[in-house]
């Protein structure tokens, strides 16, 4: 085999830059823990608390929307990771992932409509859906955004499904909020609305994660 040219080792050694090392994910997730913060206690500050608030009680108000906030950070650390090439996720982590996400959102969905019933009126339903729809997804838009800046210099192997947990993480914790503000507890409407919101931001991030790692290729060959 051929030495390489003395020009050739010039050119790689000029291109040579030092690059700081990533943190773990889980240490990278934490940086988003004063927005998760914020969107628990901003959201339903912003909006107006639920009118009946007092019927969940501190722990399953306050408690619960902490625990589904904090998840949603988890599922962040876990997207950082699957970003990381070489760390990609298995199939059952990522199965396991996604139940654990939906089971919680539906644990904390069914509690809530048992210790704070609230039934809509049928005229009324479907604009409230649209409504926590846009809100839910307009409060997950900035965790989204943040998980994208952390993400930035990751090349993921998989980008639809490192975007994808990035948005499914940005959700819970908008909705950690949403919960405390939303007067509505019937599990329909918070499939809809409140789920809805989460897919879009899913979707979102995906679509996201997949453009980026498409410019970064492009800047590449330029």
């Amino acid at each position: 085999m051929a030495e390489p040219s003395p020009r050739l080792l010039e050119a790689v050694a000029r291109d040579l830059r030092p690059v700081r090392p990533l943190a773990p994910p889980w240490r990278r997730a934490l940086v988003l823990l004063p927005l998760g913060f914020l969107l628990l206690v901003g959201v339903p500050w912003f909006w107006g608390f639920r009118k009946n608030l007092s019927e969940l009680g501190m722990w399953l108000a306050w408690g619960l929307s902490a625990l589904q906030a904090l998840a949603g950070l988890a599922v962040v650390g876990v997207a950082l990771r699957e970003g990381v090439p070489g760390r990609k996720l298995t199939p059952a982590a990522l199965a396991v992932t996604l139940a654990s996400s939906a089971a919680l959102f539906a644990a904390v969905t069914w509690v809530t409509a048992q210790y704070a019933p609230v039934l809509v009126r049928p005229e009324v339903r479907v604009r409230w859906v649209w409504e926590c729809l846009g809100i839910a997804t307009i409060s997950g838009i900035p965790a989204l955004a943040a998980v994208a800046w952390l993400a930035w210099r990751l090349l993921p192997n998989r980008p639809w499904i490192a975007g994808a947990l990035a948005g499914l993480g940005a959700g819970l914790m908008a909705d950690a909020g949403m919960r405390l503000f939303c007067r509505v507890s019937e599990p329909e409407h918070v499939a809809l609305a409140h789920g809805g919101a989460i897919l879009i931001l899913m979707v979102a991030g995906a679509l996201l994660s997949r453009f980026a790692e498409a410019w970064k290729g492009w800047r590449g060959r330029g």
